[in-house]
């Protein structure tokens, strides 16, 4: 990358991803930083490039601690976990925005020992956190939908704010993937605070609940579904629409039809039936981090994540990074990237480094060798920033 108007010093924002399985994006941000400063030191131009920094999400995983990275407060709370068992998780809340996210209440990394339940896994604590966040009274909610552990058209949550699931025998139905096909009638309890709270989805998802590219033929697999899995949870989530209906949801079958409704297994059908707006989940999360303040004063941006692909010029958070950085210099880092150099001008990068091209091992579950890869990486990124 070559600079031809270089300032005395260069100021650079690092503003990544998290590289998942491995780091934040607070901590792949904190190691990258280390690594320029780091080869500042050495090189006896301590001051010669800046860093600020800017740890991302989109609205996925990592949301949480993104926007506490920023400034906003943590909160814990004690919810119940994919399959039961209490977890602390975390909300973030600025005095009028609470963040909410799916990943740290009962999302797949909470289940215990790593066993996939994809018929057991409940989103019942996901909406026991927006409980704790309406009791904070902020004016909006935003609703961060990936890495869900389950596929149950968000009939945990709903429980959890005032809907009664009940059987034939009029007992009330845990909320989960197999008990969807039990539901005989829904009662549902008013909350007024869900009226007088701006409920927002942050997702770049646009896949419908049902069908071929619904929520358990998608993202099922993941979630440890096999193909008689797949059947039975289309099955049951198409029996939740229904009885939605009969209670008295006239919109319910159009929006098991809507875009997005089956983000995080059907949680983005629930929050679209508790009146949740559907926006882009990257350009959100840069809006509200404040990204376009933080890049107008910086030279240089560099950002990242796991992996550079054919899915990050679809959308993904480094593409909007890209798009939103202007004509100043953009590299990316990443795991391993799978776009050749000639296209690397279709997101006006500069340089991308990865992991991939220093080691032979596999870092994607390795945070200390991330971490020192990273670390080198920035120092490589100095050098070419102060000697241009």
């Amino acid at each position: 990358m070559t600079i031809t108007t270089a300032p005395k010093f260069v100021r650079t924002l690092i503003a990544p991803d998290k590289f998942k399985g491995s780091l934040t994006a607070a901590e792949v941000a904190q190691a990258l930083a280390a690594g320029i400063r780091s080869a500042a030191d050495v090189s006896g131009t301590a001051g010669a490039v800046q860093c600020e920094l800017l740890p991302l999400a989109d609205g996925g995983d990592g949301s949480v601690d993104a926007a506490v990275a920023s400034g906003f407060t943590r909160r814990s709370y004690t919810v119940a976990g994919p399959t039961g068992q209490p977890v602390q998780a975390g909300i973030a809340f600025d005095g009028s925005t609470a963040v909410v996210e799916v990943a740290n209440t009962c999302g797949l990394a909470l289940l215990p020992d790593g066993k996939l339940e994809p018929l057991n896994a409940s989103s019942r604590g996901f909406g026991e956190a927006v409980l704790f966040a309406l009791s904070l009274k902020p004016a909006r909610i935003v609703l961060a939908l990936g890495g869900s552990a389950s596929t149950d058209g968000g009939m945990g949550m709903l429980t959890a704010l005032g809907y009664s699931f009940l059987d034939v025998q009029g007992r009330q139905l845990e909320g989960n993937g197999r008990t969807l096909v039990q539901i005989h009638s829904i009662q549902r309890r008013d909350f007024p605070e869900l009226a007088d709270t701006e409920f927002i989805v942050a997702s770049d998802v646009h896949n419908p609940l049902l069908g071929p590219t619904g929520a358990p033929a998608v993202f099922g697999p993941q979630k440890g579904a096999g193909s008689t899995e797949i059947a039975a949870l289309d099955d049951g989530l198409a029996h939740l629409v229904a009885k939605l209906s009969e209670a008295g949801l006239p919109y319910a079958a159009a929006l098991a039809e809507h875009e997005g409704a089956g983000s995080a297994g059907g949680l983005g059908y629930a929050c679209l039936l508790l009146g949740a707006k559907q926006v882009s989940g990257a350009d959100y999360f840069l809006d509200l981090l404040d990204f376009d303040t933080r890049k107008d004063s910086c030279d240089v941006v560099i950002t990242g994540e796991g992996s550079i692909d054919e899915q990050t010029l679809a959308g993904k958070l480094p593409a909007a990074v890209a798009r939103r950085s202007g004509a100043r210099p953009l590299i990316a880092v990443a795991g391993r990237s799978l776009l050749p150099q000639e296209r690397w001008s279709e997101m006006s990068l500069n340089r991308v480094y990865t992991l991939a091209d220093y080691t032979d091992r596999d870092s994607s579950k390795d945070p200390g060798l991330t971490a020192a890869l990273l670390h080198r990486i920035g120092q490589e990124i100095a050098a070419g920033l102060r000697h241009q």
